[in-house]
């Protein structure tokens, strides 16, 4: 690896920071770009339908400023823009954002493209980076900086002959590359040009064009650049990160921490090379921590399947919030976390959300119907039993949680992740209403009862070796009483260690689950047996028999 083939961008050094401290605790304006930044990044760009698709779902999020596209570059952009004025489709209160170059003849097409609308953002820029003014544009600072005032006394002059309103707004493209002081110099003379103030503000947009450095020094760009204006009011300060380096996100939070009122970002953070910043984490981000993103994420999977209908691009299975893995744990402390503190917010009745592993409630973004433990080998009991008692709704004893566990573990290492109806499938097989080699058809209970003792006696009708037989027993309840029967018909001797009964759902017509622990004193193996039915006595019986099979099995 080659590694003396680069070298650090040389930054400005901060050394009385204050962005650490600072807590974010409002959203920030939120303006998509992917109408423009995000589709002309697309294998295949967005016809006028797609972009229509798309124009609504981010209008119903809830986006109040939205880049439509780069009128002046193709004549499907400037289509799709006057479908939108002509038909009526922007609300009043969004404002649509265009694009154009610091260029005479491609600001004035890009006007004519915006004639009927009652207001609108027009963003221009230049780059101002050392790098591209040497190997690009060959020009000097001064001849640099002109461009962008040129450029925005053409858009100031133009605004004055325009029936509706103008708002300005300026980038100074691959600002992360640009000396910090001539980056201030290039704004402040653009914003004198537009003769710029607290009630006639413009956007500055300070674009990670290229992600350069770590999320740390682009804060410090930010506050250092705030800082340094004339005039921090005249200014509505925009940040669009990019994602080369992987820390898009982190930067605009970081950026936002600095003093920026505004981010520009796409759908889960599509754009050039590796992309956007993903408006969709940021936003979710802030929701986590109790902040009102002010944008609608409700149905994630309902944005997530126009979002790859429209691109063609695929959301990762692991992209945050989005991802068809990322509510979901394999690994079985992971899951056994889960499934207590499932438990423990549902019987708490918390108002706030805290679970282990999951920082948001799926539900929050109606992805509740979907399962967020996945069995594989490396699963353990908790995960299992919240499987069965989250799908099916019943409620494994702890250590039956291990035997069955055991099982299923078996299994999933020769077939890989077990879907939710291939293990409960298994869970019948192995313990409810096992009817070989014993079949229970009828009982029948018997109350004993005098002055100093209670029992039950119960008459059992049971199928063996396709003939019927009949047993009777005592004991101090009806499972005892029934293991006693089949002890005496079966010459065996069992025991009963542990039993649990719950309802399996609510009504009159509900079923009951019954669970227990059988102990063969001969043998010392022990069983879990299940019985399943709307009467509680005969799933307690259903049950036993359950266990006894699985004795009698081995």
């Amino acid at each position: 690896m080659n590694y003396q083939k680069y070298k650090r961008f040389e930054t400005i050094q901060l050394k009385d920071r204050t962005w650490p401290d600072k807590i974010i605790n409002e959203a920030p304006i939120w303006c998509s770009v992917d109408l423009r930044d995000g589709n002309q990044a697309l294998i295949t760009p967005m016809n006028i339908q797609e972009k229509l698709e798309m124009f609504q779902t981010l209008v119903n999020m809830g986006f109040k400023e939205i880049e439509v596209g780069f009128p002046s570059s193709s004549q499907i952009e400037y289509d799709f823009i006057r479908t939108l004025i002509e038909k009526n489709l922007i609300p009043n209160d969004v404002t649509i954002q265009v694009l154009t170059q610091a260029r005479e003849h491609l600001i004035r097409k890009t006007f004519a493209c915006l004639k009927g609308l009652k207001k609108a953002i027009v963003h221009v820029y230049n780059s101002t980076s050392i790098l591209q003014r040497d190997v690009v544009f060959h020009k000097s600072k001064e001849e640099i900086k002109q461009i962008a005032i040129d450029g925005v006394a053409l858009v100031k002059k133009l605004s004055l002959e325009f029936d509706g309103e103008i708002i300005l707004e300026y980038s100074p493209e691959s600002f992360t590359g640009t000396e910090m002081d001539y980056a201030v110099e290039v704004c402040d003379a653009v914003m004198d040009t537009w003769e710029a103030s607290k009630d006639k503000k413009v956007i500055i947009n300070l674009p990670a064009t290229v992600e350069m450095d770590s999320p740390n020094v682009y804060a410090d760009q930010i506050e250092y650049v705030l800082r340094k204006f004339k005039d921090r009011n005249r200014v509505i300060l925009s940040l669009h990160p990019h994602n080369d380096r992987g820390c898009g996100v982190a930067a605009a939070e970081l950026g936002m921490m600095a003093g920026a009122d505004r981010i520009e970002g796409t759908l889960f953070g599509n754009g050039e090379r590796t992309g956007n910043v993903d408006i969709i984490t940021l936003a979710l981000n802030l929701f986590t921590h109790g902040v009102d993103p002010k944008l609608k994420i409700n149905d994630i999977n309902k944005i997530k399947d126009m979002y790859e209908r429209t691109t063609k691009m695929i959301v990762s299975d692991r992209h945050p919030y989005a991802g068809k893995l990322v509510f979901c744990a394999f690994s079985g402390s992971h899951q056994d976390a889960i499934n207590k503190g499932m438990h423990a917010y549902l019987e708490r009745k918390n108002p706030i959300w805290e679970v282990p592993y999951l920082p948001i409630d799926p539900s929050d973004l109606g992805r509740k119907y979907e399962p967020i433990v996945r069995i594989n080998s490396q699963s353990g009991k908790g995960g299992i039993a919240f499987v069965l008692e989250q799908n099916y709704g019943y409620r494994l004893p702890k250590k039956m949680q291990i035997q069955f566990s055991n099982h299923i573990q078996k299994i999933s290492e020769a077939e890989g992740e077990l879907l939710p109806n291939r293990i409960f499938d298994e869970f019948t097989k192995e313990y409810i209403n096992l009817d070989n080699p014993i079949s229970f058809i009828h009982a029948k209970f018997q109350e004993i009862q005098d002055k100093e003792t209670y029992s039950r006696k119960v008459t059992i009708t049971i199928e063996k070796d396709k003939k019927e037989l009949q047993t009777k027993g005592n004991g101090n309840g009806p499972i005892e009483a029934t293991v006693n029967a089949l002890n005496n018909l079966l010459n065996i001797q069992t025991d009963i260690l542990d039993y649990e009964e719950h309802s399996l759902s609510s009504g009159s017509d509900s079923l009951a689950a019954a669970y227990v622990e059988i102990h063969d004193v001969k043998t010392n193996n022990v069983e879990y047996g299940v019985g399943r039915d709307k009467n509680i006595s005969i799933a307690t019986v259903r049950a036993v028999f359950s266990a006894i099979n699985r004795l009698l099995r081995k």
